[in-house]
């Protein structure tokens, strides 16, 4: 069995976190959650992971992109797993310039 290419840093009864968990699901993304510190200032792997300690937050190691925030997020698998990506979306740069947080790992 393949290791998930997404992993979701989240909090338990988080509703961020489970409006990006029904887009995977929506998706039939295989995905990896990883839940994290209540404590805001605790939830220094998420930090480590995407420059922030906002949850939801995702890693795509099939597409090298760290993003957090669920509407971006939610676009950004929209546009690169939805119907989006089969009319030749661009959601990772939409995300980038309309404040959402696009990294690519490879170049960091």
């Amino acid at each position: 069995m393949t290791e998930p290419q997404i992993t979701l840093y989240r909090l338990q009864a988080c509703p961020y976190c489970e409006r990006v968990v029904r887009t995977l699901n929506r998706f039939g993304l295989e995905y990896e959650s990883r839940y994290v510190e209540p404590m805001h200032s605790e939830r220094n792997v998420v930090k480590r992971v995407s420059g922030a300690r906002s949850v939801p937050a995702i890693v795509d190691r099939e597409t090298g992109v760290t993003m957090s925030e669920s509407a971006n997020i939610v676009e950004y698998l929209e546009g690169t797993y939805g119907d989006a990506a089969a009319d030749g979306g661009r959601a990772v740069d939409d995300a980038a310039t309309d404040g959402g947080r696009a990294v690519d790992e490879g170049g960091a």
